[in-house]
């Protein structure tokens, strides 16, 4: 009976794959709040550039792996004890690269997902640790009534889509087949100041960021008539976590419920630094202008385009806010006002990343001196590289953490192309 009792109050673990990227990131800061002990897959690739002699919070074990490779999947799931979660977010997860890397994209995507399933059924974990997977509105395509629901068919258009799609399937058959625990969320688009610079909403704040700081004129972007569903990464973590505390598993829609165009995001952004847009011309020779200035901000550039695009992605939460009690915390505004700030904040810092902005310092242990010195995780000059321009300012932040051999290692951000 006592090692019954110490079992029942020993912390939940889990397991989060993508855990450097802004999903794993806000759901390792939520897991680590609620007491968990969390473990990360960490992609032996990445670029590790400075090393940071700053305290890792307590809880948190990373681990190198790739979804590429069972077999270390395997061990890596066999050496920790009594998993209770897996939350699975590691993806290539660039709609517009997948179109050059099909290959590549679903074998990371698709295959990536059957083999860590695979993993699981090999350790006989199906019936004790639950699993979550981590779906896109993408799945939905285009020409389809709006909102999508769980029960909207799919019609995926990108070869990432197409690969989400096996992913979400494959999830349900090891539910049906092998009795797992095992959910999808299908979540709609959820940004952050932690979204890499490679997004289009991310792209807008960094660029209204620089014309802020006096950095840049102007800036260019594909479709700007495009409408999306948007939300912050926060609300839709938190969904996440409350799918797995269902007594079953299930696949649930995470959405704003509300539409707004890329247009839209652009004239939110820049109302944030007192600036209203101005639109004139049609197409591709649109642009938008500073109302007061005239000064041209915003131009169109059919390069950004996408091969096919989904015009309109808007879904309906209801199953969630029904059964798991779900409800988006973060208005479209308070998102926008939260990313411009941020990397206006960045800019003056001289932190602003090239392609990403994952510093990582949601794994850092914040009540340490060490931790509060602000020269920790900027470069020799500042941040600012002589030979760059404004626009391609680039740190590496790094940290050093614990990996399961317990030895201490850096982990800096990984620059995607």
């Amino acid at each position: 009976m006592a090692a019954i009792k110490k079992l029942k109050s020993s912390p939940k673990v889990a397991v989060i794959t993508g855990i450097s990227g802004q999903d794993g990131s806000y759901l390792c800061e939520l897991l680590l709040e609620k007491g968990y002990k969390v473990h990360g897959l960490v992609r032996p690739s990445a670029q590790r550039q400075q090393t940071l002699n700053r305290p890792l919070r307590e809880g948190v074990t990373l681990h190198y792996g790739d979804m590429s490779d069972l077999g270390r999947l395997i061990q890596i799931l066999g050496s920790i004890n009594d998993i209770d979660e897996i939350y699975h977010l590691a993806a290539q997860s660039h709609v517009g690269v997948s179109f050059e890397t099909p290959l590549s994209t679903s074998d990371t995507n698709a295959m990536g997902t059957l083999r860590l399933l695979e993993a699981m059924r090999v350790l006989d974990l199906g019936k004790t640790t639950r699993f979550y997977n981590a779906g896109t509105s993408e799945l939905y395509g285009s020409d389809m009534p709006a909102p999508q629901t769980e029960e909207t068919p799919f019609h995926p258009v990108s070869p990432y889509a197409t690969a989400k799609q096996f992913q979400y399937w494959t999830t349900v058959n090891f539910r049906e087949a092998y009795g797992f625990h095992a959910s999808n969320g299908i979540l709609f688009n959820h940004e952050s100041p932690r979204r890499g610079t490679t997004f289009v909403t991310r792209k807008i704040t960094t660029q209204v960021a620089l014309i802020a700081c006096g950095l840049l004129e102007s800036f260019e972007l594909g479709n700007i008539n495009a409408i999306r569903d948007w939300g912050h990464a926060k609300d839709y973590m938190r969904g996440a976590h409350l799918i797995l505390q269902q007594p079953k598993g299930g696949d649930y829609v995470l959405a704003s419920g509300q539409a707004y165009s890329v247009r839209q995001f652009v004239e939110a952004a820049f109302r944030i630094i007192g600036v209203k847009i101005a639109w004139s011309g049609t197409g591709i020779d649109e642009i938008g202008t500073d109302s007061v200035s005239s000064k041209v901000r915003v131009r169109v550039n059919p390069k950004y385009y996408r091969t096919l695009e989904n015009e309109t992605l808007l879904g309906s939460a209801a199953k969630a806010r029904r059964v798991l009690g779900w409800q988006p915390k973060y208005t479209f505004d308070d998102l926008v006002e939260e990313m411009v700030l941020s990397d206006i904040r960045a800019v003056k810092a001289g932190k602003m990343f090239a392609h990403t902005y994952l510093d990582l310092d949601w794994l850092v242990d914040e009540s340490t001196e060490a931790s509060k010195d602000p020269s920790y995780g900027i470069d020799s000059n500042g941040g600012i590289h002589d030979n760059d321009p404004p626009i391609n300012n680039s740190v590496v932040m790094g940290n050093m953490v614990n990996w399961e051999d317990g030895n201490r290692r850096d982990i800096s951000t990984e620059y995607f192309p």
